[in-house]
Formats: C-alpha cells, sequence, structure tokens
C-alpha cells in the first residue's frame, strides 16, 4: 500500500539497512531491515520510510493509517485558511449620474473590504469615443468616492478597445 506522496511502508522497503526511529521518536541507529519490519510488527505497527534519498534511509516505526489521517487533516486545515482573490467588475459609462456613481463606489468599496480584486470598466458607445477624458473623469471619481487608504492600484487607467479600465486590489493587513 503506497501512499500518493510515495512514501514505501513495509514489505516495499527493498534497502538492506535503514536508520531507525522506534514509535517513541528514539534513534535505535542503522538496523538490518529485516529485524526493523520484525520490531515493527511485535509492536503491531507499520515500518514507514519517510526520508529515502539519506543513506542509507531513515524509516520510523508507526501506525500508518493514523500518520496518513493527520497529514490529510493538515491539509485540509492549511486549504481552510487560504483566501482565494477573485477579480470582480464594475461597469460603467461616461455620461454615469451622480447617484448611480455613489451606488457603484459603494460596490468596489464593498468588493475590496471582501478581499477581492476589482476591475472598474468605462464603456464607451458611439461619439463616446471622441471623449475618452470624460472616461478618465470618472474613473477619478470614484478613486476619490473609495478613501485613499482601503485600495492600491494595480493597473493604471489605460484604453482596451472601446473600454478604459483600472484594476483595484485591497491593501494588505499586517
Amino acid at each position: 500500500m503506497a501512499d500518493n506522496k510515495g512514501l514505501r511502508i513495509n514489505d516495499q522497503i527493498r534497502v538492506r539497512e535503514v536508520r531507525l526511529i522506534d514509535e517513541n521518536g528514539e534513534q535505535k541507529g542503522v538496523v538490518p531491515t529485516v529485524d526493523a519490519l520484525a520490531m515493527a510488527r511485535e509492536l503491531d505497527l507499520d515500518l514507514v520510510e519517510i526520508a529515502p534519498q539519506a543513506v542509507p534511509p531513515v524509516c520510523k516505526i508507526l501506525d500508518y493509517g493514523k500518520y496518513r489521517f493527520e497529514m490529510e487533516k493538515k491539509l485540509r486545515d492549511s486549504k481552510k485558511k487560504q483566501k482565494i482573490q477573485v477579480l470582480k467588475e464594475i461597469r460603467m459609462q461616461p455620461k454615469i449620474d451622480d447617484h448611480d456613481l455613489d451606488f457603484k463606489s459603494k460596490h468596489v468599496k464593498q468588493f475590496l473590504a471582501g478581499g477581492d480584486k476589482v476591475k472598474v470598466t468605462i464603456r464607451f458607445r458611439g461619439r463616446e469615443l471622441a471623449h475618452t477624458e470624460l472616461g478618465l473623469v470618472v474613473l477619478k471619481d470614484v478613486l476619490s468616492k473609495l478613501g485613499e487608504d482601503d485600495y492600491v492600484i494595480e493597473k493604471q487607467p489605460a484604453m482596451e478597445g472601446r473600454f478604459m479600465s483600472m484594476t483595484l486590489a485591497p491593501k494588505t493587513k499586517k
């Protein structure tokens, strides 16, 4: 029975001698593999190769099922602590009303407070493309409504075809 990490246990260990650590964590020195297996079976435990790259390989006597459960538990706990950052997008037009701008700015603030990145996009239609400076004014208004300590500008306002956009990221808390 091999673990997905490539650990060898019991009869899978094919070397003549191993450096043995007993069930209490004490060093037993270099021992023939046959004797180490006999000691493990006597205690009704498994012989697990924990450092195959060492010369001779390091093996430990332990309950393999319990060991695997503990490792999976640590992996699950480490995944729980990770925060996946999502890119949210807020779209506007250059002729947006003040109330709508306040409303959308509030959403941007909520997304940043939730730890997500926000892409603020201004869409130009028809003749609006001749006045891209109006889009820049709208983006600066959004930034002024957010407050200065809530965000970091990850990507400065820039034109991408018919769209002008900038990306904001939440400030990291120390």
